[in-house]
């Protein structure tokens, strides 16, 4: 038999880690002009925030669009190629668009640019090159470059993907302190979870009165009193 090679996995993980633990910590000197312009104009904003990316900035703007509806900023996300096949009318001039994109040039945000600058959305940029053609065109640009992917090829997203994430999660948490949004407010978000249980359910909610509690008489037979609780939906 050929012996199987051992590798040690745990060197390259951890130096995952680090990579983007450094790239997060870097993220607290841009919490600065443009981060407070970006949060105003959201506070401003009478529709809804629209949050557009392609690939994996796609995926992380789903996830900021979820964390920002779920702490008191109605949003959603629109992918960017369908917005140039008719999504773009989702979007109106009421609403504020979050464009992400790493490079700042991804041609199928570059091209919906001029759509939202003519309906008069603002835009705010998530981007990791502020000299790039989104981050000029926005009112606010939300710098999240990192020195280094934690891909060694220096390809996949990694770092940026998750400097971005936490950009985002600063966002909504800046937010959601601003609105004053309280844990009713968020259980209201979430009835379907054990918060929202917990905070919303009442007695009165479950408990049943009048005729809808089955009632036998003492010498009701077993089965009687089984097609009693059966009738009144208790089984």
């Amino acid at each position: 038999m050929t012996e199987q090679k051992t590798y040690d996995f745990r060197n390259p993980a951890l130096q995952a880690i680090r990579i983007e633990r450094d790239a997060i910590s870097a993220l607290e000197n841009r919490i600065d002009d443009h981060f407070i312009r970006a949060c105003e104009v959201i506070m401003a904003c009478k529709g809804r925030v629209v949050v557009t990316g392609m690939g994996k900035s796609g995926h992380i703007g789903h996830k900021i669009a979820a964390t920002l509806a779920s702490t008191g900023t109605p949003s959603f996300f629109v992918h960017p190629g369908e917005a140039s096949h008719g999504d773009m009318g989702m979007i109106t001039s009421q609403d504020v668009v979050i464009a992400i994109s790493n490079s700042g040039n991804t041609s199928e945000v570059v091209t919906i640019l001029p759509l939202i600058k003519r309906m008069g959305a603002p835009l705010i940029s998530m981007t990791g090159n502020p000299n790039s053609t989104l981050a000029k065109e926005a009112a606010a640009n939300l710098d999240v470059s990192v020195e280094a992917e934690a891909c060694p090829l220096g390809l996949a997203p990694t770092s940026s993907t998750t400097a971005t994430l936490v950009m985002g999660d600063a966002l909504a948490v800046a937010l959601l302190e601003a609105r004053g949004f309280s844990a009713e407010d968020f259980a209201f978000s979430h009835p379907g979870g054990s918060l929202g249980r917990k905070l919303l359910l009442r007695v009165a909610d479950i408990m049943h009165t009048g005729d809808r509690i089955p009632i036998v008489n003492e010498d009701t037979t077993l089965s009687g009193a089984l097609l009693e609780i059966s009738r009144k939906g208790w089984a």
